[in-house]
């Protein structure tokens, strides 16, 4: 009977240990994870607390979520970050920065992001939605523009080569292909800007801009986040840009430079280069369209055909007539682009498809366009479109890339210049991050964890 006592209390003994070293286990891994979740818990609301330091100016004029990296200094360092981390009570673990994205990584593709977040949040995609069934007109016409640049080139050619081959030349008086060719040198918004425009002088140096220099960059992949479609981001990324900064015709401009979507569109020093290059655009883009109109319009042909008989009265060449009849309908529909873009820089609405009724140049007054004697401003044409919406189309066919970066320009020198921020720079403005925290336990246990975070 001892004996058998003895046996069942060494069994009963040898169980307990057993249930005692499991529950000390189970009380050993409880603590070690709760030790885990402390550190990630303290690792998130650090993380939470450093990018809640957002630059200020950025987010109220500018609605973008950025982390200043340099806290005001103008120099980026890591230390800045994981400083600010111990600040917030991570104290017992090693940071590395596993990657990070800063508002001008890979072609601005941060803040690109943020910017097409915004829009749609703010209006939703009903705001570009009845854009996109045009965008396939607009791809068009700037191939047109190529196509009828080239055709332009070519008949000039032809005209001339057979005045060449038949040793003759047209008269210079009366003549609107003269007189167009001659306009040609001079600078477009001598021709294009209206009369009582005032045209900004503001200019800004370029060497130290975002486009300009070299960037500080992150590192780290980011690439699997959902984006939009091409066709959808570039809308909502112009309209965000017509939205924030202003353009010739608005009245209220109080920026570094006052033409901010051109320079956007362009990116030269000053606002008179900036709305040269873009009416310049805009004169081919229209030249393109009202050539194409002009084709189609039986009774402007026949003006034009009774003009080159005229010109080429004493030459008799069928050939002739007929290649002068092309050229002259080239130089009339250059001459209704001129009324067309200086119509639009006086506020006007200037249809993207000319009709019979909303052609605005004669014939007769071809000949007077440009000097003195020229009063013709455009009409103001109902259901046409207006400056800002013919900006919408080049801002649609710019570059992602070299808007985001030119943007970013504009981002920049205004708040030096309204606010004072000399140390703001765009590279230096954190987006996301992810940190790799390495933490020691007892007992030589160590735990390695990730913590992300991003503005979106």
């Amino acid at each position: 009977m001892k004996t058998l006592r003895g046996e069942i209390t060494v069994y009963v003994s040898l169980i307990f240990i057993l249930l005692l070293t499991l529950v000390s286990a189970l009380i050993e891994s409880a603590s070690v994870q709760s030790a885990k979740n402390y550190r990630r818990a303290d690792m998130v609301r650090a993380t939470e607390c450093i990018f809640a330091e957002y630059q200020k100016e950025l987010l109220e004029e500018y609605d973008i979520f950025a982390l200043e990296g340099s806290y005001e200094t103008g120099e980026y360092e890591e230390k800045n970050i994981t400083d600010r981390l111990k600040y917030y009570g991570v104290q017992n673990a090693e940071q590395e920065i596993k990657r990070i994205q800063f508002l001008t990584d890979s072609g601005c593709q941060a803040f690109y992001e943020q910017v097409c977040a915004y829009m749609k949040n703010k209006y939703g995609l009903d705001k570009v939605k009845k854009f996109v069934g045009q965008t396939d007109l607009w791809k068009k016409q700037e191939e047109d523009v190529e196509d009828y640049s080239s055709q332009e080139t070519r008949k000039q050619e032809d005209l001339e080569a057979l005045l060449e081959e038949n040793e003759g030349q047209l008269p210079t008086e009366n003549n609107p292909i003269n007189h167009v060719n001659s306009l040609k040198s001079s600078p477009i918004l001598t021709l294009a800007a209206p009369g009582d425009m005032q045209i900004s002088e503001k200019s800004i140096s370029l060497g130290e801009t975002v486009s300009h220099r070299s960037l500080n960059k992150g590192y780290g992949n980011f690439a699997d986040e959902e984006q939009e479609t091409k066709t959808l981001s570039m809308l909502l990324y112009g309209e965000y840009v017509l939205e924030h900064f202003t353009m010739a015709t608005d009245e209220n401009k109080t920026g570094a430079l006052d033409y901010e979507v051109e320079y956007i569109l362009e990116g030269k020093a000053s606002d008179r280069e900036n709305l040269e290059a873009v009416a310049g655009k805009l004169l081919l883009l229209r030249f393109a369209s009202d050539y194409g109109y002009i084709q189609t319009d039986s009774g402007k042909k026949a003006e034009a055909e009774a003009m080159a008989l005229s010109l080429c009265t004493l030459l008799a060449v069928p050939a002739i007539t007929e290649a002068a009849k092309q050229v002259i309908l080239l130089a009339w529909a250059f001459g209704e682009a001129v009324i067309d873009v200086r119509s639009l820089l006086k506020g006007n609405k200037v249809p993207l498809v000319k009709t019979k009724e909303s052609w605005q140049l004669s014939l007769s007054s071809l000949l007077t366009l440009g000097t003195e004697n020229d009063q013709n401003d455009g009409a103001d044409v109902e259901g046409g479109l207006k400056y800002k919406d013919y900006l919408r189309i080049l801002l649609f066919l710019e570059k992602r890339e070299t808007a985001g970066a030119r943007t970013l320009d504009l981002i920049e020198k205004n708040l030096i210049t309204e606010y004072g921020q000399e140390y703001f720079r765009a590279d230096l403005c954190i987006s996301k991050v992810e940190f790799l925290s390495t933490c020691s336990f007892r007992r030589g246990i160590t735990y390695r964890f990730p913590t992300y975070f991003g503005y979106h």
